[in-house]
């Protein structure tokens, strides 16, 4: 083991640690291409990473140069990512789904040297600006499929090419690797991770080793996770989650990192790998509950009883949990028996029976999405965090889970709130600045160095942390009336049949909303009744269709205080997208943007019109534009259900 003045204080320091210690008995890595599963020992994770550094090395990156991926979750994400560390260059991930121009703005703002592509399809995206990344010299792709007639361009090589090159340069010089491993310090930046942009443009935030590491042991000390337990990554690399986990929490604890073979053999992956910890997006919870929940309206009599038996009982006895009141007897057999007849058969089927955390982050999710899962016999908790904080740093204890909060924070972590009741943070784990933005650095921070999160929340008297919402996303009706626009929103998408919710009413006498359905259950709901339609656009305006998400607007609003009723909303022609620029790659809505664009149909349900014909752009995957005309229905929600 070789030694150096500040051990085990970088990420590449930590694996080449955890291959001494682990070597081939521990599995560090797991992914499935074709139906198999293949593994890689953590010796081999470390093989892998050394071949790629020197590879990466050999074709000229240097030292505080960048390195930019464009990839899916797979092992050549890590082995890239922490080899070009090893070299003392930092990394960012951009989101494979970016089109041309997103890719060509992100690479000309750091002045990335070398790209890592994941496929065909991503280097033709390269191809198509490579006019205009001039600083870019390579570009190495991961997936060689159909790229035969690429080899000839100098630009361009197969990631097996790169191996190659790292193999022969260790032959030639093998202490190499270790002299540039011992170089680095753990204040070096580490990666960079692109904001979420729900605001504007997206900046990259810089984090150091010794922050990623930090975040690791916290996790570690939490969680108390042992060597091999099993992780599930299907978030993108480019999200601070899978950053966080993959850079962070596996290399410092030993645990597993398993890929799955395609975003649609998740569940099925899932139920084979039997994760411990997972920590995904609130969309996956809010689709898988929909899921389930459209599924049982569908099946038999005696399923859908023995459900609804189960659901009920875990209702009662999560009732009593969080008033902290003793659960009789008589209902601690009937839930356990229902454990047993519904909800172990339920999880397994889902892919979750292995969990012993189950945890949601990114953005707010409805409580009666954690309801649901802990009633059927999911650890399922709320947690908080942001790209600034190094990822999540906030979470529900086990004993003390309650539905509206984020819990208590990581240990180190201190949290209090401002003046204005804006989250403040302060940690370790920090992010150290956004790359070559001083002012934005600056007004991240207070005069004593809190992190400004630009959250509005409070502390309840438990001591757990309430988020309201985004502090400048925070609206006053026409009264004053002050809400979060996410505690509405949060609870319509809990319905099965509404994908997005977007609403409004700053200086306006109500709430009004444009809506998404969900077309996977939507339409199957309209192929039940034998209700034709064609597109997404002709099945949003279906009059059943506007029928049902009232019913489920009315459900909800009865759910809401007064001043927080919708009482009008327009279903959506489209769905929101990232290519239009509505979302971010994350998936959360651009607020101001969405206003913006529909700012007609918006101002439609202020002035008591009742339809409205509208002409808008939709853009392609192929990055055509083009334009659908329909006319929409301004959709009053009944009096007694929006005054009441």
């Amino acid at each position: 083991m070789p030694t150096w003045d500040n051990p085990l204080s970088t990420i590449p320091q930590v694996l080449v640690k955890q291959a001494e210690v682990l070597g081939d008995g521990v599995c560090a890595i797991r992914e499935k291409a074709y139906g198999i599963w293949q593994t890689y020992s953590w010796a081999d994770y470390l093989r892998y990473v050394r071949k790629t550094s020197l590879g990466l090395f050999e074709i000229g990156l240097r030292r505080g140069e960048i390195l930019a991926m464009i990839t899916d979750n797979n092992p050549e994400w890590l082995f890239s990512e922490i080899g070009a560390q090893a070299l003392g260059c930092p990394t960012i991930n951009l989101f494979t789904s970016s089109i041309p121009e997103e890719l060509r703005f992100a690479l000309n703002r750091i002045g990335a040297a070398v790209v890592i592509a994941q496929d065909q399809e991503q280097v033709d995206k390269l191809l198509e600006i490579r006019e205009k990344i001039p600083h870019v010299r390579a570009v190495v792709a991961l997936d060689p499929t159909g790229m035969r007639g690429y080899w000839d361009d100098p630009w361009i090589m197969p990631f097996r090419r790169l191996l190659d090159l790292g193999e022969a340069k260790e032959r030639e010089n093998p202490d190499l690797f270790m002299e540039m491993v011992k170089r680095g310090k753990g204040g070096d930046t580490a990666v960079m991770i692109q904001t979420s942009g729900t605001t504007g443009v997206s900046k990259q935030a810089m984090l150091t080793h010794g922050g990623i590491l930090a975040m690791g042991r916290k996790w570690k000390e939490l969680l108390a996770i042992k060597p091999g337990e099993n992780w599930l990554s299907m978030s993108p690399p480019a999200w601070i989650v899978d950053q966080m986990w993959g850079m962070g929490v596996a290399v410092v604890t030993g645990m597993t990192m398993n890929f799955p073979e395609t975003p649609e053999t998740i569940l099925e992956d899932f139920r084979e790998i039997g994760p411990s910890i997972v920590i995904t997006s609130s969309r996956f919870w809010e689709d898988m509950a929909s899921r389930i929940r459209v599924r049982i309206a569908d099946a038999g009599f005696v399923k859908k009883t023995l459900f609804r038996w189960g659901e009920s009982v875990g209702r009662k006895v999560m009732g009593k949990r969080f008033a902290g009141q003793e659960v009789s007897l008589a209902l601690e057999l009937l839930h356990k028996a229902a454990d047993r007849i519904v909800y172990r058969p339920l999880l397994d089927r889902v892919g979750c029976s292995g969990l012993r955390a189950a945890l949601t982050g990114g953005h707010p999710i409805s409580p009666d999405v954690i309801l649901f899962f802990r009633a059927v016999g999911l650890n399922l908790k709320q947690c908080y965090g942001l790209t600034e904080g190094g990822g999540i740093f906030q979470v529900q204890p086990d004993d003390e889970v309650k539905l509206e909060t984020v819990g208590r924070s990581l240990p180190g972590v201190q949290v209090r709130l401002s003046e204005e009741q804006e989250v403040l943070v302060k940690s370790e784990t920090l992010f150290v600045g956004y790359w070559r933005d001083y002012t934005a650095t600056e007004a991240a921070f207070t005069a004593d160095g809190w992190l400004k999160t630009g959250d509005a929340g409070y502390i309840d008297d438990d001591g757990h942390l309430i988020i309201i919402g985004r502090k400048e996303d925070i609206i006053r009706d026409k009264k004053g009336n002050a809400f979060s626009p996410d505690f509405i929103e949060t609870r319509l998408k809990f319905s099965p049949f509404i994908k997005e919710a977007v609403v409004f009413g700053e200086g306006r006498p109500y709430i009004t909303a444009l809506i998404n359905i969900d077309m996977e259950n939507v339409g199957s709901w309209a192929e039940e009744r034998l209700i034709p339609y064609t597109t997404y656009t002709d099945l949003s305006q279906q009059s059943a269709v506007e029928e049902l998400i009232l019913s489920e607007v009315r459900t909800v609003n009865k759910q809401l205080p007064p001043v927080m009723r919708v009482r009008k909303f327009i279903l959506l022609y489209k769905l929101l997208d990232a290519d239009d620029e509505e979302l971010t790659r994350t998936g959360k809505v651009r607020r101001r943007f969405v206003y913006g664009v529909y700012i007609k149909l918006i101002e439609a349900m202020y002035r008591n019109l009742k339809e409205l014909d509208v002409t808008g752009k939709i853009r392609y995957r192929d990055g055509r534009v083009g334009e659908i005309s329909t006319r929409v229905k301004v959709i009053e929600v009944p009096q007694d259900d929006a005054t009441a």
